[in-house]
């Protein structure tokens, strides 16, 4: 499955009044592990930057003015998304302002090209109810390091997302037993068969358990509290 993790910067809150996107970043993913392919611009608005939204960004009109403008982008754009199911962290926000863009240019809305939309913001809700879920907060939460992120940038924010989307997606998602098949194992009067005795041990690496580390202590700090399998628990 391809997915494609996107975030954008704009000039203001609303494409209804005129504010436009003027940064869009993209990584992908594919079998949940990111590929070496981005898509990344800034993008000549041709307009002011309102001043709440340069204190977050802090992308100037001096800095977008030798920029490309999005209808120079948006083969490329279209190009590098077509097909795949799209994640974004509010998602409302960015494919409002991606539609206003594209049907400035009369095409069809930007949003039809995924095959899906995953908004992690309204995932995060539902996982998190009443906390915080920004993604400052979900870093914090999933222990992803963010520190390197003083402003916000499209590109930063969408590799940052994608940590945080397999995190968020990550473990056993359906406890259904019905479907075990019991008879395996069992010969035709019914009775167990006989363990083969060839069968070959393969340990976990010291990397592996490291690893393996790593989660219990991602699963423990989410949940605060212990896993039911830690060593704590089980000497209980």
């Amino acid at each position: 499955m391809r997915q494609v993790i996107l975030d954008t910067e704009t000039t203001g809150l609303n494409p209804a009044t005129g504010d436009r996107i003027i940064e869009i970043g993209c990584v992908e993913m594919v079998g949940r592990r990111l590929t070496d392919r981005t898509f990344h611009y800034y993008i000549n608005p041709e307009r002011d930057i309102d001043a709440g939204a340069f204190a977050v960004h802090g992308l100037s009109r001096e800095f977008l003015s030798d920029k490309p403008i999005f209808a120079n982008i948006v083969e490329q754009l279209i190009e590098f998304v077509d097909g795949a199911e799209i994640v974004i962290h509010n998602a409302a926000f960015d494919l409002g302002f991606l539609d206003n863009e594209f049907a400035l240019l009369k095409r069809p809305p930007f949003r039809n090209l995924a095959s899906k939309i995953t908004d992690t913001l309204l995932d995060a809700r539902q996982m998190f109810p009443g906390k915080r879920n920004s993604l400052d907060a979900l870093c914090d939460r999933f222990s992803i390091s963010n520190k390197h992120r003083t402003l916000h940038g499209a590109l930063l924010d969408a590799q940052l997302l994608a940590e945080v989307y397999v995190a968020m997606t990550r473990g056993q998602e359906d406890l259904s037993i019905d479907l075990i098949d019991y008879t395996v194992g069992v010969d035709s009067t019914g009775h167990t068969k006989a363990l083969p005795t060839n069968l070959m041990v393969l340990a976990a690496s010291d990397d592996e358990l490291q690893s393996h580390e790593k989660i219990l202590a991602e699963i423990a700090k989410a949940s605060k509290k212990d896993p039911v399998w830690s060593p704590l628990n089980a000497a209980a």
